[in-house]
């Protein structure tokens, strides 16, 4: 009898180190698919100084937000240059990548198809001509030739303002590329983002250009990250870009970028 009873202590404490063990295997594995947990973002890297490349890093303002942000949330991410057009078709999906950072302002045609986070910036659209041009508001560029970045809030601006088939109204796949029209000669003006447009002036002193700003015609924009419709990551990165907006963080990355303090009021009030 003790000898069975032996037995069957050994055969109860061998399954109790099965079930302990079994169970902590689970836990395990639930830690390391929360663990696991990851954003992909999709960006545009040719808006400097928002996103840009240095050799084969992406570098900007929103690079450097969107770290403190996922810091912030506790969240693992990458972040791909994937081109404009490749962003918004892939951020729609939701598959490749599950959001977009590239300057993206909020537009309510956008919502139609896209989730936004809250707001993180402000902007507008500026001019830049030669500077012996006669220029002088977004009225003026009616009979001009005007070039952008096409599916944008410059389209969509200069769209109305000249006629969406107007033939002097030249769509590029990129700002770059639109500036480098202005530059060679090709077109009257380029109209872009203001942190676009005040970087490409900076980085080239020795071009005769001039910025016109014209908030009559062109109010302030918001940017935020673009999510497919539905999306998850909203709820969960929204109250991160909050605290980041609120603790101090957002005003450090912004005075390095741009050597100013940010209208903090206008961007949390923002819709």
């Amino acid at each position: 009898m003790k000898a069975e009873k032996k037995w069957i202590m050994s055969a109860f404490m061998s399954l109790m180190m099965v079930a302990i063990v079994g169970c902590g295997s689970n836990n395990n594995a639930g830690s390391e698919n929360a663990a696991v947990e990851k954003i992909k973002f999709a960006t545009d890297a040719s808006y400097a100084p928002m996103e840009f490349m240095d050799t084969d890093k992406i570098k900007g303002f929103d690079i450097d937000f969107i770290k403190v942000v996922m810091e912030e949330a506790g969240i693992d991410y990458d972040v791909t240059n994937t081109g404009w057009d490749t962003m918004l078709t892939s951020v729609k999906q939701g598959t490749e990548y599950q959001a977009g950072l590239s300057s993206v302002s909020i537009t309510d045609e956008r919502k139609e198809t896209y989730d936004y986070s809250i707001p993180y910036f402000e902007s507008t659209n500026m001019i830049l001509v030669k500077e012996d041009s006669d220029i002088q508001n977004a009225l003026d560029l009616k009979d001009k030739i005007v070039a952008i970045q096409g599916a944008t809030t410059a389209d969509d601006l200069m769209s109305g303002i000249m006629g969406v088939d107007n033939g002097n109204l030249r769509r590029f796949d990129s700002n770059a590329v639109a500036l480098m029209e202005l530059d060679a000669g090709g077109a009257d003006a380029v109209v872009a983002d203001i942190a676009i447009v005040r970087e490409y002036v900076k980085n080239n002193p020795d071009k005769k250009f001039k910025t016109i700003t014209d908030m009559e015609n062109f109010g302030s924009e918001y940017y935020g990250i673009l999510y497919p419709k539905g999306s998850e990551w909203k709820a969960k990165l929204d109250p991160a870009i909050k605290a980041v907006l609120e603790n101090g963080k957002y005003a450090e990355i912004y005075k390095t970028w741009f050597g100013e303090e940010p209208n903090l009021e206008n961007v949390l009030n923002a819709k």
